[in-house]
């Protein structure tokens, strides 16, 4: 049986409030954006002020590479700890129930982030390292729980765009944080006169670009209590459709007419089984999916994350063509790069997935951003020490560009979205949360593995194995991640969520019959 207000729910027009949920749902990414990208700046004014203290002031110190390498994986460990935790309880109590929770752990640890009241340099960093683990846990939370929402929400024909749009909030806070880091810095600046004659100045600028990123979502909070539960999880985890019609009517505008039948000839056994998590029915009907799902996240994150990487490589050939400049003017330099970046390519990459989801699925999408990605790292790694190493120019940044266009017009957006439309009703979040938490492993080995591997040399003695070879294995992850989506991942595109469902209804059913007859 095809309940009806799911039926409502899939053919239901665009309507304003389709976008409210975008901005709603999308604000706990912006937030993870905000975050990520605030760092590289953020570490500049950090290594000045703890690390030069007692130095020359006239230099610019760095933190060292294993504090950053600590702090970015200290988030990504609380985002593979929320993406579990909140994902089975999205599935366990509700969508609703958690989402102002995680979003509340984002709001609190970003003040957290910059209201540090340590003045030693081991004190501030634990302290930081601490808030942003739980940062991280509030991060991973949102993920399953806004894909899922919005999936769960639109309509068929363009459910993809919607759950993209929600994901493409990640540009925004971007670029977000690269304006404000821009504008902090630029004010202290111009105030204190330079940061050798203030600390003191320099240590509040850091904090303010923490904790203004923290507004944005907290803002967004009474909306998020105010939305009221899924219908399709009031229907068919909580099993009351009659709530479920209650509930879409309050936020949207479909006919009682299309839904009135649904309360005579309601049955709670007309609705889906209850298998568990991980028993055979699931294992034979969606093991697969979520192999596919989770070693594609896998995949484009080792990618996704180890870019970021190379981009000091960039700050320091750009810097290195710009008179002496301080730690904020640096910084500014940092941000400003990273907008435009965002501007050139991340940004349009989003917007080209929310236009084409929904006209060319999402597996050829998937493969063609993988494909396009190995390219642009191929054509950077293998003439690496012979052109672009002592010459990164408009070339090397258009490469660079691509590959965070492609990585957005491709599998950084797909993967977000294809776990929230494969799975069942009551294990959606919880195969979400699994996903990406086994992504973020792959961000952990990005972040940390591919640092020590594109060390070149120190003080004469080969360390790594290079840059070249880091981004040619770099782009070697990519045509992995495109041949594993060919022989996977699913297409969902057009389908109802509960299409899936309804095949593996059809199969227990003709299961129970062949038993009788036995």
């Amino acid at each position: 049986m095809t309940l009806k207000v799911l039926t409502a729910l899939d053919s239901a027009k665009t309507q304003y409030y389709h976008f409210k949920a975008i901005i709603i749902a999308g604000m706990g990414l912006f937030t993870d954006a905000y975050d990520l990208f605030c760092i590289p700046p953020i570490m500049k004014l950090i290594g000045q002020i703890y690390y030069g203290s007692h130095g020359d002031p006239n230099k610019l110190y760095q933190v060292p590479h294993a504090i950053t390498s600590a702090m970015v994986v200290t988030a990504l460990l609380g985002t593979v700890i929320g993406q579990l935790v909140f994902g089975r309880l999205g599935d366990l109590i509700g969508r609703r129930k958690v989402y102002g929770f995680a979003l509340m752990i984002m709001v609190l640890s970003s003040f957290g982030c910059g209201h540090s009241i340590c003045t030693s340099r081991t004190c501030v960093l634990l302290s930081l390292g601490f808030f942003r683990f739980l940062l991280g846990v509030g991060i991973g939370g949102d993920y399953p729980l806004s894909a899922t929402i919005m999936s769960e929400f639109a309509n068929k024909k363009t459910r993809g765009a919607f759950i993209a749009g929600v994901f493409s909030m990640q540009g925004f806070g971007i670029l977000a944080s690269s304006t404000v880091t821009m504008i902090v810095c630029s004010a202290f600046n111009r105030v204190c006169g330079g940061i050798s004659e203030t600390p003191h100045g320099a240590d509040l600028a850091w904090r303010i670009i923490l904790m203004i990123g923290a507004v944005p979502a907290g803002l967004t909070y009474y909306w998020r209590m105010m939305m009221p539960e899924t219908a399709r999880y009031t229907a068919l985890v909580e099993r009351n459709v009659p709530q479920a019609a209650k509930d879409m009517g309050k936020v949207l505008d479909i006919s009682a007419i299309q839904i009135a039948q649904e309360f005579s000839t309601y049955s709670p056994n007309s609705l889906p089984s209850n298998y568990s998590l991980f028993s055979k029915t699931f294992i034979h009907s969606h093991g697969l999916d979520l192999f596919a799902c989770s070693i594609s996240w896998f995949l484009v994150d080792i990618v996704f994350y180890s870019s970021n990487l190379f981009q000091s490589e960039i700050y320091k050939s750009y810097l290195s063509d710009k008179h002496k400049v301080n730690a904020f003017q640096e910084a500014f330099e940092v941000a400003r790069l990273q907008a435009i970046i965002a501007i050139c390519s991340t940004i349009p990459g989003y917007f080209a997935t929310m236009y084409f989801i929904d006209r060319f699925g999402r597996v050829k999408i998937q493969m063609m951003g993988f494909f396009f990605m190995a390219i642009s790292l191929l054509a950077m790694g293998i003439p690496y020490y012979s052109y672009w190493n002592n010459n990164i120019n408009v070339g090397f940044m258009f490469l660079y560009g691509l590959t965070f266009f492609f990585s957005n017009f491709g599998p950084n957006t797909t993967t977000f979205i294809v776990p929230a439309e494969l799975f069942p009703a009551r294990f959606r979040t919880t195969c979400h949360g699994i996903s990406g938490a086994i992504g973020k492993l792959g961000a952990i080995i990005g972040s940390v593995g591919f640092l020590w591997a594109s060390h070149n040399k120190k003080d004469g003695y080969s360390k790594g194995i290079g840059m070249s070879v880091s981004l040619i294995l770099l782009a070697g992850v990519c045509l992995v991640g495109m041949i594993t989506t060919y022989f996977f991942t699913r297409e969902t595109m057009g389908k109802s969520l509960e299409e899936n469902e309804n095949i593996l209804i059809n199969e227990d059913l003709q299961n129970e019959i062949a038993d009788h007859t036995v």
